[in-house]
């Protein structure tokens, strides 16, 4: 074994552990709650634009129309880098939260809405034959169901966010991809170490995808009974 692949190895093994516990230690945990508090937004945004209630839909299509169309990238900035300019501090970790928490909630909504959507104008009339109100038939009959409708594509909606989080080093979050440039600038071998990052980020996916599997077999059956 040649020198220089000697201290490849040796630097493969030195940085695999850290850049895993960057993984597992922030990145996943500002994932879930990204997520987690997107998916409540998503919801109360997809029912606000169902709602006969105007001035709140035009104010949550405004929302939608603003976070769709301009990059994460650049709503990251504004928050962690634009707001101080008024006054508003944010630190890195709530700051990156605040962003995903809004990409999450604006792209789940249309998922949820087009869910909600896709239930048979029939099982809402079904539900007020039995004396139902629009809120009881919306949590008893509807949501359910459209809940089992949005799972595939809010799956993937989640696995894209587990990659989406390392735009979080761009406001300094230490996260596993920043933790691959710190690594990097000591050691010096980019190559080596940005491919052990994606190795654990293809982990991390490939984990979660199979998981989504094992949810909607699940679901499957449950369908089928």
């Amino acid at each position: 074994m040649s020198e220089r692949t000697e201290r490849l190895l040796h630097i493969f093994i030195e940085s695999f552990v850290p850049l895993l516990k960057a993984g597992l230690a922030f990145t996943v945990p500002l994932t879930l709650l990204s997520f987690t508090l997107g998916l409540a937004l998503a919801v109360a945004t997809a029912l606000v634009r169902l709602s006969d209630f105007r001035a709140l839909a035009g104010l949550a299509r405004f929302y939608v129309w603003i976070i769709r169309g301009t990059p994460l990238l650049v709503q990251l900035f504004i928050i962690f880098y634009g707001l101080p300019s008024i006054g508003i501090t944010i630190d890195a970790f709530p700051a990156a939260v605040i962003g995903f928490t809004l990409s999450v909630g604006a792209y789940g909504s249309e998922i949820i809405r087009a869910a909600i959507i896709s239930i048979p104008r029939g099982q809402w009339e079904a539900a007020y034959s039995l004396g139902q109100t629009r809120l009881t038939a919306l949590r008893r009959i509807i949501l359910p169901q459209a809940a089992r409708v949005a799972i595939p594509p809010l799956s993937n909606s989640f696995i894209s966010l587990v990659k989406d989080t390392s735009l979080a080093a761009t406001v300094t979050f230490t996260e596993l991809f920043r933790k691959g440039q710190q690594i990097t600038a000591t050691v010096y071998e980019p190559l080596l170490i940005y491919c052990e990052v994606a190795l654990i980020y293809l982990l991390l996916c490939t984990v979660l995808s199979a998981l989504q599997r094992r949810l909607e077999r699940y679901y499957e059956r449950y369908d089928a009974r």
